[in-house]
């Protein structure tokens, strides 16, 4: 759901109100409720894990603590740890498509979180978030259609994905489609098409906004931040380091005029303008 033809777009004032404050942690009570063992949940050796990114370093792409196929999707209330064990789809969520209508491995409930999951080859369409979720330390190996999908309704949801890395994305790796405010932190991503694309083509339309801080991103890509300005989208960047990217192609950030007919997004603008694309060059480093 990227942009394609540039053209000018309009830019309501009702759109450049900031974004809502984005809550660190969803809270959660409940356990897991998932169609695997609940051994699934146990804590894996210190050897096999990864450890969160926490300042400017980033944690080594984790050696998986074990396998589990999937063949049906994993429902998530409260807390789901998975122990840094690899899980990939079987049966139908096995066919490695990048159909936007197949089944994501986790589905997770409002308020959810996701921990210390590696997900493998194939990811189907990763994890879909109904409401508030957070995903933390969690690692995609090779993208399916999507790492994951943001779908909370309300313009209080807000969505924190902290730590954890993605790579091989042939297209988005974070589709946001609902509303509310997505954080990305301490995260790294490699050969993808978007980081984060706020959906530009739904039947029903949000005003989205995305907070990326301590991102390193390494080349190939094509955007880091895709919003759709007519609707009052924000995308603030700090702290991102591109890394293979000496002649600067990789996008910061692109603005697109959303439309909800389904029709291909064309392109408004790109870079910083205070409003909208909310970042400066210093928030921005190469090397």
């Amino acid at each position: 759901m990227s942009g394609a033809t540039p053209s000018a777009g309009s830019t309501p004032a009702s759109a450049t109100k900031a974004p809502a404050s984005p809550s660190a942690s969803p809270s959660v009570s409940a356990s897991a409720s998932a169609s695997v063992s609940a051994s699934a949940s146990a804590k894996a050796p210190a050897s096999a894990k990864a450890t969160s990114s926490t300042g400017t370093g980033f944690a080594a792409w984790p050696t998986a603590a074990g396998e589990k196929a999937v063949a049906t999707t994993i429902a998530v209330s409260g807390s789901y740890d998975g122990g840094l064990k690899r899980f990939y789809g079987s049966g139908a969520l096995g066919s490695g498509s990048q159909d936007e209508d197949q089944g994501p491995l986790f589905e997770l409930a409002d308020g959810a979180t996701l921990k210390n999951v590696v997900l493998g080859s194939p990811a189907a369409d990763g994890v879909h978030c109904l409401g508030s979720c957070t995903l933390q330390n969690v690692w995609w190996e090779d993208v399916g259609e999507d790492a994951a999908t943001f779908k909370g309704k309300s313009s209080s949801a807000t969505y924190l994905v902290d730590g954890g890395g993605a790579r091989k994305a042939d297209d988005k790796v974070f589709q946001h489609n609902g509303a509310g405010t997505l954080t990305i932190r301490n995260f790294q991503v490699a050969d993808f098409g978007k980081l984060y694309r706020s959906c530009g083509n739904c039947r029903t339309q949000y005003e989205r906004h995305v907070v990326i801080s301590n991102v390193k991103v390494t080349a190939p890509g094509k955007a880091i931040a895709g919003i759709n300005s007519n609707y009052g989208d924000t995308a603030t960047l700090s702290g991102v380091r591109i890394v293979g990217d000496n002649g600067e192609r990789i996008d910061v950030c692109v603005r697109f005029q959303g439309n909800s007919t389904g029709a291909e997004p064309s392109e408004a603008g790109s870079g910083p303008d205070g409003v909208f694309c909310r970042y400066s060059t210093s928030d921005i480093t190469y090397g």
